[in-house]
């Protein structure tokens, strides 16, 4: 073997002049020697270090008890990921464990590993919404904080809506429907399948029409409410004098719009029933009605379409001054990939205005039906006509009930298309800065963009 020493401890090999498994005092390095390894073979007798020798290492005992009969103390605990970080040792002014030093990782003020995350900061709330983008309970509660909170404002808009809207669907029912519609077959077991289906389109067509004055009227109500809404988003104070200046520049764009979603709306309709008018004018019959039916059960799902497609389309040109071409297809495009969501929050919004609506209707139709000449049992008989006395009563009620339910139906559209906004085109910027709020949407000083 070389006198060199290899890889083999110091201790494990004799000098001079000594047993094998003794070493002289002087030749042994400072501090606690380890225990002869197992297996260890001694070195020869003659075998001597080499005269120049490296300086001892530091040696550490090796891990395990020295004494079996003694346990091995418990390691100390360390800082973990739920165990919060030891105390930093203290420094100089603006040192690491000093009140004015910054602490956490890179300096940034944050927690270290241990401390946990407390998730995102909350989003800024400047109005009735937070800047962000939006789920369905946040607008439902954003149309109600505004009327609350507008309520002058508000109600004196819907209420002025509500008493021309409901005005033209008394009339209707009293001048027209009354005399042109015939319910009696559906009531009737002897009556035939063609008289049936008669009866059954003259229901569609009467409710479609009532629908859709119904339907203009939460246009018109969106279009003059968008600027109460947009000011309520700010937290700003808002009077019927402001919406009035503001909207009046738009108010011919705004028939405008009215007037071309009536065209369209009203083509779609014409062109599914125009083979089932053709049948039944040339003699056709069950045929010509059944084709009806399915010329209205279609005009139905494409106006419902077409109405949820422009739906965005009243905010769009009263809050961005568009024209009414533009503000279809600005519609068209805030609601592209979205039609469902748009569709089930808008008819969320409005079976609960309706539920709210008949919760108010129902004791001035009752009141109108004691007070008239067929009585409470004339609203179940399906071939009684309604009298002017029922029509009247019942209209001050459902103006009583548009004037509450209104401004949710129109806060909600009103409210999707701000949050149709927020989440493509980063909105809540434009708002927070219209609103005051100083530093939204600023990095975080000593961050850089993509950390």
């Amino acid at each position: 073997m070389k006198d060199t020493p290899g890889w083999a401890s110091p201790g494990s090999a004799p000098s001079d002049g000594q047993e094998p498994g003794a070493s002289d005092p002087a030749d042994r390095p400072s501090g606690p020697q380890p225990a002869d390894q197992p297996g260890a073979r001694p070195q020869s007798p003659g075998t001597k270090w080499s005269d120049e020798q490296p300086p001892p290492a530091p040696w550490s005992a090796p891990a395990g008890p020295q004494n079996p009969a003694q346990p091995p103390p418990p390691p100390p605990p360390g800082p973990g990921w739920g165990t919060p970080p030891p105390p930093p040792p203290p420094a100089g002014p603006g040192g690491y464990g000093h009140p004015g030093g910054r602490r956490g990782h890179g300096g940034h003020g944050a927690p270290g590993w241990g401390s946990g995350w407390g998730g995102p900061p909350p989003a800024v709330k400047p109005g009735v919404i937070p800047l962000r983008p939006l789920g369905v309970g946040e607008m439902l509660d954003g149309a109600v904080s505004t009327m609350r909170t507008y309520w002058r404002t508000v109600l004196g808009i819907s209420l002025a809506i509500a008493i021309v809207f409901e005005t033209a669907v008394v009339l209707l029912q009293g001048l027209v429907l009354d005399d042109t519609l015939d319910t009696a077959a559906l009531s009737d077991p002897s009556a035939g399948l063609d008289e049936q289906t008669q009866a059954m389109g003259d229901v569609m067509r009467s409710s479609g029409l009532l629908l859709l004055i119904t339907m203009l009227g939460i246009l018109t109500g969106t279009a003059l409410l968008a600027a109460v809404t947009s000011r309520a988003v700010l937290g700003k104070p808002v009077t019927l004098k402001e919406i009035w200046r503001d909207a009046r520049r738009q108010l011919p764009r705004l028939l405008g719009l009215i007037a071309l979603l009536l065209l369209i709306t009203g083509g779609v309709a014409a062109v599914c029933l125009l083979p089932g008018i053709l049948v039944t004018a040339s003699g056709g019959g069950e045929g010509g009605a059944a084709l009806i039916s399915l010329g209205s059960l279609g005009a139905f799902a494409l106006v419902v379409w077409l109405v949820v497609r422009f739906s965005l389309a009243a905010p769009a040109l009263m809050l961005e001054k568009q024209g009414v071409k533009k503000a279809l297809t600005r519609s068209a495009k805030l609601v592209r990939g979205s039609w469902w969501r748009m569709f089930g929050i808008q008819f969320l919004a409005l079976v609960i205005a309706n539920i709210i609506s008949t919760i108010v209707v129902l004791p001035f139709a009752l009141l109108g039906a004691a007070v008239s000449d067929d009585g409470i049992g004339g609203l179940l008989d399906a071939g009684s006509e309604y009298g002017w006395t029922y029509l009247i009563v019942s209209g001050v009620g459902s103006v009583v009930g548009s004037m509450i339910t209104l401004p949710i139906a129109a806060g909600v559209t009103v409210l999707l298309y701000i949050d149709q906004r927020i989440r493509r085109e980063a909105l809540d910027l434009d708002l927070a800065r219209a609103a005051g709020v100083q530093g939204y949407g600023s990095p975080v000083p000593g961050t850089r963009p993509g950390s």
